[in-house]
């Protein structure tokens, strides 16, 4: 056989489900021909092959790389400001009501140039590449008018171009009202609609569409609306969804097939069931939850008991979420929501890599994917939910080459 590279004498987390725990292969090797998997298995089994490179890795576990499915990486500014007034005892809707939230970062993210953009979204992602992700989803939904929606999706898009992760986009138009629409919010919902989003897929900007569907942000009949475009142009769909009441959202996501219904703490029985029948995964965001000081977890147990597949995100943000570790994420998604570290591990590769529509290429260690690989220096894959702030990772390889 032959390959591009051999990495061998390690142990493999390969996230392959029905298995081992954790889909364990113990002493394993991995074969990479043009950048994709072409054997995986143990190191007594390997075939004869003529490998260009050979990486041994002195026993070091070796994951997929890691998927960080919910980020809104790029922007301009930040929001410590309202994190104080939130410990002062304001809430987020009172701050967003008064007009921060959102509509801040919107200001500061209008008045900054690409590449200041650009620069600012690289010092967040190091964090995120330090711990694992090899691919990372970014929204817009900072800029709220047609030319800085378009600029924030050029950035993503240069990000995946030149910065060493996979990028998938998602086009966030319906995150708030900006200010000049205050008076008019329907002409706001048909600019999004009707103008910036199929700009934006003209020019190629655009993997999903995504809404905040909040008594604060828009309703189930807005989002509808974007759905039924996002549908006309072949897109899939994503939503925020009951994240601070029970609006309906998950049911709106199953309702079009979403590829993940995102936050989900008050989201009912009836919600979650939906969810299943139309196989959304719920995507679980516990960096918003501890920033906000909530009290409602997501039904973890009613996921569980319907079969609803759970992905976990750090949701990178400047208001809610300042997160840039993906192994934090994973050890608050334990201690918060109670998940296993085999789950919530599954949760940022395998099932991470479901909702973004990426499953068939990433996701898991196995023959036919995508050699995105993440090498750790731990003695049992549960250290990546354990430790809080501890530096694991030694190499990641996109693609079958270090980076």
């Amino acid at each position: 056989m032959r390959a591009d590279r051999l990495i061998t004498d390690c142990q493999l987390a390969t996230m392959v489900p029905g298995g081992a725990p954790y889909g364990t292969i113990e002493d394993g090797a991995i074969l990479v021909r043009d950048g994709r998997i072409a054997w995986v298995g143990a190191r007594v089994d390997l075939p004869s092959h003529q490998a260009v490179q050979t990486d041994r890795l002195d026993g070091r576990w070796v994951t997929p790389g890691l998927i960080d499915c919910h980020t809104h990486l790029v922007f301009g500014g930040d929001r410590s400001g309202e994190f104080e007034q939130r410990l002062g005892g304001a809430t987020y809707e009172e701050i967003a009501r008064a007009g921060g939230g959102i509509v801040s970062s919107v200001a500061a993210t209008r008045a900054a140039s690409e590449d200041d953009l650009y620069a600012s979204a690289l010092t967040r992602l190091e964090g995120l590449k330090a711990s694992g992700v090899t691919t990372v989803e970014i929204k817009s939904g900072y800029g709220l008018d047609r030319e800085s929606e378009l600029k924030m999706l050029r950035v993503a898009r240069r990000i995946g171009r030149e910065a060493g992760v996979r990028v998938r986009t998602s086009y966030l138009g319906l995150h708030a009202v900006p200010p000049e629409h205050r008076a008019d919010r329907a002409a706001y919902v048909d600019l999004a609609i009707d103008d910036i989003l199929p700009a934006a897929h003209t020019e190629g900007l655009v993997d999903a569409v995504d809404a905040y569907c909040e008594p604060i942000a828009f309703s189930t009949n807005e989002v509808a609306r974007l759905f039924d475009k996002a549908r006309d142009l072949g897109l899939p769909v994503k939503l925020h969804a009951d994240q601070l009441s029970d609006g309906g959202g998950a049911e709106l996501a199953a309702k079009y097939g979403a590829l993940s219904a995102d936050h989900v703490e008050h989201t009912t029985g009836a919600g979650v069931r939906a969810m299943a029948q139309a196989s959304v995964v719920a995507v679980l965001l516990p960096g918003a939850y501890l920033m906000l000081r909530e009290t409602t977890p997501p039904p973890i147990a009613l996921f569980r008991q319907h079969g609803v597949e759970m992905a976990v995100a750090t949701d990178c943000n400047p208001g809610t979420s300042p997160v840039t570790s993906m192994t934090a994420a994973l050890n608050l998604a334990c201690v918060q929501f109670r998940l296993t570290p085999e789950e919530a591990l599954a949760g940022a590769t395998r099932i991470a890599a479901k909702a973004l529509g990426l499953q068939g290429d990433i996701g898991m260690i196995e023959a036919g994917k995508i050699a995105d690989l993440a090498v750790w220096d731990v003695e049992r894959p549960a250290e990546l939910c354990y430790w809080l702030g501890k530096p694991m990772l030694t190499s990641r390889y996109l693609a079958g080459q270090p980076n």
